[in-house]
């Protein structure tokens, strides 16, 4: 490097490139446009179209908001509950070993046999596959067939 050369100045980290400014006046794109600089003019997506009033979650929110009570969770039942152990004690699987055989927790299985667990479709269909049941939808606790040939 040339030690005499003092006019050249090395920028190293967070300064080297400019910054883009943002300009919303007309007077200062056309100012931008005199000197020379690049200058990108983009309209804002549903500018002035009042869009975001048009939606009704707004309304649904409220609504929420204004009522009082407290909705309790659905639940899984009693009926499917007696479904699942009934054909468990069937098939002399423990609760450890159904737990174990669709990656869930012990205390998962017993909410689901004493009615109070909250539907989860993933744990549903687990359930559906080992014990060979149906447990979702209409026909609840008839044998699943297999694939239509």
């Amino acid at each position: 490097m040339n030690e005499t050369d003092w006019d050249s100045v090395t920028k190293i980290g967070r300064g080297v490139h400019s910054r883009t400014t943002i300009t919303r006046a007309h007077a200062g794109v056309n100012e931008a446009r005199r000197t020379g600089t690049v200058v990108g003019v983009e309209k804002r997506f549903s500018a002035g179209s009042n869009k975001a009033h048009k939606t009704t979650e707004g309304q649904k929110m409220a609504k929420i908001d204004r009522e009082n009570d407290i909705i309790p969770l659905k639940t899984t039942g009693r009926d499917i509950g007696m479904i699942i152990s009934k054909v468990r004690q069937e098939k002399n699987i423990k609760q450890s070993e159904l737990a174990q055989k669709i990656n869930e927790k012990v205390s998962v299985i017993n909410e689901y046999e004493t009615g109070k667990a909250i539907p989860n479709q993933a744990i549903l269909s687990k359930l559906e596959k080992v014990l060979g049941i149906k447990l979702r939808g209409t026909g609840i606790g008839q044998t699943l067939t297999g694939p239509k040939k």
